[in-house]
């Protein structure tokens, strides 16, 4: 199995803190399935920055620590980009890691409490010269959440979006997994992953969602979702089935 995002290089964000939590994540990972990990800690997000040389560097030495500790987990490089107005600058000058090495999937986080008003104009941008972002948790978004619509104009143009593991199994309330299968029944996101952080505060949970998901939805969708994760990595395109827009009318249980 891949997991295209994670927090496990240790002391670098706020995932791992040190090597033995790492560790602990890296068997953890194991133990789940895993066996390709895309690291993506968080960069230029207003508190981290983990420029792409950095990311490299840390990425193989950690890579070697696993190889001689035995633990059967091939790592890549890569970021959790927070949209910023500089990010095409970046992007140009060859700062930012994507998915992939042919650069065309990035992992992009909104802010914590509101959609920027440039991001359509600054995705599309980046969709209208080939490059692919992927809208990372959307379904712990405030204003997605509240709206999920609103993310429709960005699958449109062409991004991509990555729901959260332990959202869909409900790990963040109800009101996250509500929305993380609303938004899966509605073709608005296209890939799983992790986004782990720690082994107990904010684990893997990737075994027990895709169980969910084959149950809830088929083995043919569960496998889907897995052989995407592998096209990103590769750089691979691939088709996805049209988003759907809900009716506010069956949004009821999110009501106080």
């Amino acid at each position: 199995m891949i997991d295209l995002h994670c927090h496990i290089l240790p002391g670098i964000d706020d995932g791992s803190k040190n090597i033995e939590e790492a560790l602990a994540l890296a068997k953890q990972a194991v133990a789940e399935g895993i066996d390709h990990l895309l690291c993506t800690p968080h960069h230029h997000n207003g508190v981290y920055l983990n420029p792409k040389n950095t990311v490299i560097q840390r990425v193989a030495a950690f890579q070697q620590i696993l190889d001689d500790e035995n633990i059967p987990l091939t790592l890549y490089e890569g970021q959790e980009v927070r949209i910023h107005g500089e990010l095409l600058d970046h992007i140009a000058q060859g700062d930012i890691l994507f998915a992939d090495l042919t650069d065309r999937y990035v992992l992009i986080e909104f802010p914590d409490l509101e959609i920027p008003t440039y991001a359509i104009k600054l995705l599309f941008t980046l969709c209208s010269h080939g490059m692919i972002p992927i809208i990372v948790h959307p379904e712990r978004h405030p204003a997605l959440i509240k709206n999920p619509n609103e993310l429709l104009p960005f699958i449109e143009m062409g991004c991509l979006a990555q729901v959260t593991a332990a959202s869909y199994v409900g790990f963040f309330g109800k009101k996250v997994q509500k929305t993380a299968e609303l938004m899966m029944e509605h073709n608005m996101v296209h890939v799983m992953a992790s986004d782990a952080h720690h082994v107990t505060k904010r684990p893997f949970l990737m075994k027990e969602s895709f169980q969910k998901l084959e149950k809830e939805m088929g083995s043919d969708t569960s496998q889907l979702f897995q052989e995407r994760a592998k096209h990103i990595l590769n750089g691979d395109r691939f088709q996805v089935l049209p988003a759907i827009s809900y009716e506010k009318t069956g949004f009821k249980l999110f009501r106080n």
